[in-house]
């Protein structure tokens, strides 16, 4: 019999499994849910005003890219946690970097909203 884990149904598992962590998130993770909202709400004022279509792709991708990276330290935290509940340097230190990593792309988010829109409303 062939292996059914290719092709399209491969996709179709792939996709079902994405939705079951956008699911996890939303209901889990505060941060995610509040990232979320701003991201609807910073893509509706990317689409509100005269930006260029390079400039739209870059404010959107940075708002994006912060969700991104809020999913990837949810996951980090949910690993540590599930090891156990007592401290350890290492598990320390993986929170750490993943709250960094957040708020790296956090900050990348405003520097590229604020050069665009600096750039574009300050002339």
């Amino acid at each position: 019999m062939a292996n059914q884990s290719t092709g399209l149904n491969r996709i179709i598992k792939a996709a079902g499994y994405s939705a079951k962590g956008i699911k996890a998130a939303w209901q889990n993770e505060a941060a995610f849910r509040q990232e979320v909202i701003l991201a609807v709400l910073a893509i509706i004022v990317a689409f509100s005003f005269d930006f260029g279509m390079l400039e739209r792709l870059f404010l959107i991708s940075s708002v994006i890219l912060v969700v991104i990276v809020e999913v990837l330290n949810s996951a980090i935290e949910a690993v540590v946690d599930r090891i156990g509940n007592e401290y350890h340097e290492l598990s320390g230190r993986a929170k750490d970097m993943g709250s960094a990593a957040v708020f790296l792309a956090v900050i990348l988010a405003l520097f590229i909203w604020v050069t665009i829109i600096g750039s574009h409303f300050i002339r």
